[in-house]
């Protein structure tokens, strides 16, 4: 059984929001995650939902802002949130910008050193992270949804796409949906992965849904504000909306007036997607 450190425990909703830390082995490093386990967890095992944050964020950020556990606790369902990269490794510039290195792993795994031994998220939080949950957590084996949140949005979109055996239900809010053609993306790719850009494709989601909609047609929900202050130099909607139509992938991409980037516009809408995971896993 692999070791958990619990960091703290709070009651929630009638669930418990509790923290932890491990050592993984698929980073070869200590990584952190929240866990929201609703009431109906103490009566069985429940669903689960996998939340992705975004740059420069941690696993507290969205349980403490995104309003999610109320409406978890009402339709019994699990909510997990990693943290977004391995930490404090003493790698060379790990901690020199916000959108590389530390709090910017990308949900990939890393082919360029010195990035490879550590910065594997995709690895993570497709089998490490399940494999933990399921083993010392009240969670349904094999019954998981998956969203997130700009980087996290990216991440939910490409790992859902690329595994949907693992994952049965998809949403993001705001993501990075065309990372390829955006500086966020340009960055972290040419420095994770080295700079064939052939390579990039399969970690970008409007190429993957181009060559691989879901087979039984299950739709990808998208929330977009539209005063996001990153809209139109970092996140493409427009790229993956036409991916989408071209592939025959349904999409649900829901313009939001007025809103922008952060986690007022995520609690806002974050009832919608809670009901769209559980009309799906429950």
């Amino acid at each position: 059984m692999t070791n958990l450190n619990n960091l703290g425990e709070h009651t929630c909703f009638g669930g418990t929001v509790s923290f932890h830390e491990h050592h993984s082995e698929s980073c070869d490093a200590n990584m952190r995650f929240a866990v929201y386990a609703p009431p109906q967890a103490e009566s069985g095992p429940v669903p689960v939902l996998y939340y992705l944050a975004g740059l420069t964020t941690t696993e507290e950020t969205f349980v403490t802002k995104g309003g999610a556990q109320r409406y978890a606790a009402e339709r019994g369902l699990m909510l997990v949130a990693p943290d977004t990269s391995p930490r404090n490794l003493g790698l060379p510039g790990e901690d020199d910008d916000y959108d590389f290195g530390s709090g910017a792993g990308f949900y990939m795994d890393a082919t360029a050193e010195p990035w490879s031994r550590h910065y594997r998220m995709y690895s993570y939080v497709t089998h490490e992270l399940p494999a933990l949950i399921e083993e010392h957590f009240a969670a349904r084996s094999g019954v998981r949804g998956i969203f997130g949140h700009s980087m996290g949005g990216h991440g939910a979109l490409t790992i859902a796409l690329k595994n949907p055996d693992l994952y049965q239900s998809v949403s993001a809010f705001a993501p990075i949906a065309a990372p390829m053609r955006v500086p966020w993306g340009e960055k972290a790719f040419s420095g994770y992965l080295g700079e064939d850009r052939e390579a990039w494709r399969e970690h970008d989601a409007s190429e993957i849904v181009g060559h691989s909609p879901f087979p039984d047609g299950r739709t990808i929900l998208v929330d977009q504000g539209s005063a996001d202050e990153f809209l139109d130099e970092q996140l493409s909607p427009d790229v993956f909306e036409a991916a989408c139509a071209e592939a025959g992938q349904p999409l649900d991409l829901r313009w939001r007036e007025g809103y922008d980037h952060g986690y007022y516009f995520i609690s806002t809408f974050m009832q919608d997607h809670i009901e769209h995971h559980a009309g799906i896993l429950l």
